[in-house]
């Protein structure tokens, strides 16, 4: 069966979707390797060149056709301008889940479709899993390296046509899969940072659409106890990047528990704001991929390899639900991505209002 079908998989240059390529091969798959080309501005220097050059030295290896999937524009328009304006409202954004929306299975999706392909591949570690009621997403198998929180807003259409090679597997299984295999970049180190964008100095890239004003930072007292580069900058939890004007090297590590951008202050403490029993949290924009009900209760994580935590489901309507936590965990910032889960089974999630 899978002889007739056409898959498109997104190669990055990396390890993970090379053996993602390779496994559709072997299962018999038409297989087309496609580079993703994003947006890139002017003052960064920017490596898509060698990255698309590794991508077709593996569809080379492989054997397989190579195409350039153009998301430039999706890019900028749907994940860098989302990204600084999240920063300039005091947010906290998550570029990564928005460039899996509208890139890699917005843009490249449409792409394979629009081109003939049956599905597209990615080397998320993640599963997709055929269950009663249709396609399910499911944790990888490697929970150090699962992403699954990067997936949450995939629709069930979207879901529906995307596969996911190397989910059963663990990172270092992999490796040894493309070593064995012989492609090029079997000992290539996996990418950091901000989606396609790598590692970035935030404060610097985000000088180039705000001006950058320097400010007091506060102790929960309200007292100035040091200044900062400009509270937009700063995300709730973050613990570098200011100074604190005390000579004590012993002092305790400070956390950004609070930011006043209309001020330009920032207020940080030793120790990191949790939620109350009472605290309630609101999601809007929800994606769900199956039906909920008030008093269900699931597991939520607010960020990435955060330990998942219990949840009961307080309110709902169509476009937002409100949780409440079933133990103490570290309060989440505005802009943040909450993921929701049954077991493994990741049915969606919303933004943290």
């Amino acid at each position: 069966m899978n002889k007739q079908q056409t898959v498109y998989v997104g190669l990055s240059g990396g390890v993970d979707s090379s053996v993602a390529a390779l496994r559709l091969k072997k299962q018999g798959y038409n297989v087309v390797g496609v580079f993703i080309k994003v947006w890139h501005p002017d003052f960064m220097v920017c490596n898509w060149e060698t990255e698309r050059l590794d991508a077709m030295r593996v569809a080379a290896h492989l054997e397989i056709p190579f195409l350039t999937c153009d998301a430039e524009a999706e890019y900028r328009d749907e994940v860098a301008k989302y990204f600084i304006e999240e920063y300039q409202a005091g947010r906290t954004p998550n570029p990564d889940v928005m460039c899996n929306q509208y890139v890699k299975f917005g843009a490249f999706l449409r792409f394979a479709k629009e081109r003939g392909a049956d599905f597209i591949a990615t080397g998320h570690y993640a599963m997709r899993i055929e269950g009663k009621d249709g396609a399910e997403l499911h944790r990888g198998i490697d929970n150090s390296k699962d992403q699954t929180y990067f997936l949450w807003t995939l629709s069930t259409e979207q879901l529906a046509s995307s596969l996911f090679p190397v989910g059963d597997t663990t990172k270092e299984e992999i490796r040894l899969e493309a070593e064995k295999a012989g492609i090029p970049i079997a000992q290539k180190k996996d990418s950091q940072g901000v989606c396609f964008l790598g590692h970035i100095d935030i404060p610097k890239f985000l000088s180039h659409y705000k001006k950058l004003v320097s400010g007091a930072v506060l102790n929960e007292a309200g007292e100035v106890i040091g200044e900062h580069k400009g509270a937009f900058v700063y995300t709730i939890g973050q613990r570098h990047g200011f100074t604190i004007d005390s000579a004590n090297t012993e002092r305790s590590v400070m956390f950004v528990t609070e930011k006043n951008i209309d001020d330009n202050t920032i207020t940080v403490s030793a120790t990191k704001k949790l939620t109350e029993e009472t605290s309630q949290i609101e999601l809007d924009k929800i994606v769900l991929r199956e039906q909920l009900s008030i008093g269900d209760t699931l597991y939520a994580q607010f960020r990435y390899r955060q330990q998942p935590f219990s949840v009961e489901i307080i309110s709902l309507n169509e476009n937002s639900l409100i949780i409440n936590p079933k133990s103490i965990v570290e309060q989440p910032a505005v802009g943040q991505s909450c993921v929701l889960y049954r077991d493994s089974v990741c049915v969606g999630g919303g933004i943290i209002k």
